[in-house]
């Protein structure tokens, strides 16, 4: 669910040309769904169900930044942030994570993406 409140919010954010910084790879298909089905710096509310799957080659309308945790290899949510990122910048990051002992999955170590 995207509340009026918090797309307005979003919609001056981006219009001031300001960062939106998504917390969590659900947060970033949510606000992309979003900006997909309105005006990118004019959102619309939204309740109600998503289908929008982020894959690499996905032009990213409204998120700037995100911050997620490591997730399993091949998964949905590992093409999003490769999507957002970069498939080499990502294997890099996860190379130095597991050279490191990070934690992966849910309750694992989080990046931010910039």
């Amino acid at each position: 669910m995207l509340s009026a409140e918090v797309a307005e919010q979003l919609s001056q954010a981006k219009a001031a040309g300001r960062r939106i910084i998504a917390v969590g790879t659900t947060t970033s298909r949510l606000v992309e769904a979003v900006a997909q089905s309105s005006h990118p710096t004019r959102l619309k509310p939204l309740a109600g169900w998503i289908s929008l799957y982020i894959l690499p080659g996905y032009r990213f309308q409204m998120v700037n930044a995100l911050i997620t945790n490591f997730h399993l290899p091949r998964s949905t949510l590992l093409l999003l942030v490769s999507a957002f990122a970069g498939k080499e910048l990502i294997d890099k990051a996860y190379q130095a994570a597991i050279s490191q002992k990070y934690r992966f999955y849910s309750f694992g170590d989080a990046m931010l993406i910039l």
